[in-house]
């Protein structure tokens, strides 16, 4: 059965590259009925937060990527945060030092860096020169009576450690360049290569999906597993996700974290599936798609090499779309909230037939569900603010204002009050005036919303009604008004 896992370091929130790679290993093994399994990897005690877990969790569940063992579920690998697998990890340390694969090492941090600093002085890279290696037993024995602390070095063997990936091929790395690297610290806490290895081995991983920048770690993690007697797990390495300036995408790249991406307006669903198309391909030209068609399709051998754009563009493009295929039920449940927020909307009020048709005004041109409260905003506020660039290049006609007043008038007599007969009304008031329609149909948009673009104006003025529509005529008149 696939096993796969998807292990964050508590250190910051769920960004969109841990996401990513939690929702490969999610399609994986919801595309082999296997088990994803979550842990935390909280090892780094300074930086890793209760906060930081929360955060992680929130942005899972709010993706939708359900784990089937892990916290707040247990399972039969228990418990799932690496902080409480300590005495495991140790145990696995002790063991390889009674086989004699790792070995105590009592220097100290002072001699390490001396002699770090004297090959740097000789212009070379600097590895463990293995001086604990060859500790005589009586030395060891003499050490320890002394309780000098020690940590645990690996014995790395010589020749190459070699594994082969599903996205990258084989990949090889020359024991030379591994120095015998800390697998317990001097304090007695395991090391990452340890702990996940160990974990790894004990929770049956079959797949190890993670990113590009694990590579330079995977060889130690080979060793390790070797020298456990473990089987080694699939390796997959995907590739990193860039900025538009081809540079790791970072917070200045604006939003990271997953849930800002919800404060933003993306749909889940949207996301999901933009976040699936960013290194892995289904093998067509296929792009919206949904869970169900990416657990289908996906594979680890559409995953490619090259690292991957984050293309905001294409992420906005890609949730208007998501947008414009939910249900007008649909499309209010998830607005209205942020309308509520915003305090245009009372949380106590049902949604009406006129608030669901104004959605559908504002529909096609929402990218995120954010654009509507600021669509929205003229039409449920009780008066208009005008735009400075709106005022500058719509309300500096010539007669405006009785332009406006002869405009009001017409409209307080059309009968019906429907598209057809308004903007019939409109285009025969400029041509009364002697102007042409474009100028008082510019005007009338900033009279009702304050605004230079808005959906089509015949059809807000419709939806706004004969006396808002009148009222905020009269508004922009009075302000024309004051300004001679």
């Amino acid at each position: 059965m696939v096993r796969v896992r998807f292990a964050p370091s508590p250190t910051g929130y769920l960004h969109v590259g841990g996401a990513r790679t939690a929702l490969f290993n999610w399609l994986f093994a919801r595309r082999h009925g296997g088990s994803f399994i979550l842990r935390i990897e909280d090892t780094d005690t300074e930086r890793s937060s209760a906060e930081m877990v929360t955060g992680i969790l929130d942005g899972m569940g709010w993706l939708r990527l359900d784990w089937d063992e892990g916290p707040g579920i247990g399972g039969p690998h228990a418990p799932y945060f690496q902080s409480q697998r300590y005495d495991r990890h140790r145990a696995a340390a002790a063991s390889l030092v009674a086989a004699g694969r790792a070995y105590y090492c009592y220097c100290s941090a002072e001699r390490l860096r001396e002699e770090r600093e004297r090959a740097e002085a000789r212009g070379e890279a600097w590895q463990y020169d293995r001086r604990c290696l060859h500790l005589t037993p009586e030395e060891i024995a003499a050490n320890e009576a002394a309780r000098l602390p020690h940590a645990i070095r690996f014995k790395v063997p010589s020749g190459k450690t070699a594994f082969d990936d599903v996205v990258h091929g084989h990949i090889e790395f020359d024991a030379a360049h591994i120095e015998d690297f800390v697998i317990v610290r001097s304090d007695g806490h395991p090391i990452y290569h340890l702990s996940a290895s160990v974990d790894d081995i004990d929770m049956a991983i079959t797949h190890i999906v993670r990113g590009d920048d694990h590579i330079s770690n995977t060889p130690k993690h080979v060793l390790l597993f070797r020298a456990l007697g473990a089987q080694l797990p699939v390796f997959a390495h995907v590739p990193l996700i860039l900025g538009a300036d081809k540079q790791r995408l970072s917070k200045r790249h604006g939003a990271t974290s997953v849930m800002e991406y919800e404060r933003q307006g993306y749909l889940r669903d949207a996301l999901v599936n933009f976040l699936a198309l960013l290194g892995w391909s289904p093998g067509d030209d296929r792009e919206l798609m949904s869970r169900e068609e990416l657990i289908e399709a996906f594979t680890l051998e559409g995953i490619t090499g090259s690292n991957a754009i984050f293309d905001v563009a294409k992420l906005d493009w890609m949730n208007g779309q998501y947008i414009a295929r939910m249900s007008t039920g649909q499309l209010a449940a998830a607005v209205i909230p942020l309308l509520v927020q915003q305090g245009l909307w009372a949380s106590s009020t049902p949604p009406s037939e006129w608030v669901m048709r104004l959605l559908e005004l504002l529909r096609p041109r929402a990218k995120r569900l954010t654009d509507f409260v600021e669509q929205a905003r003229p039409f449920l506020a009780e008066t208009v603010e005008y735009e400075e660039d709106a005022v500058t290049k719509h309300l500096g006609v010539p007669h405006l204002t009785d332009h406006v007043h002869a405009l009001a008038h017409a409209l307080r007599e059309v009968m019906p009050f429907d598209e057809q007969h308004v903007e019939a009304a409109v285009r025969r008031t400029a041509e009364q005036q002697d102007i042409k329609a474009a100028p008082l149909i510019h005007a009338t948009r900033v009279a009702v919303t304050g605004r230079t673009a808005s959906p089509g104006i015949f059809e807000v003025l419709v939806l706004l009604g004969r006396e808002r529509t009148l009222a905020r005529l009269a508004q922009l008149g009075a302000f024309l008004e004051s300004r001679n």
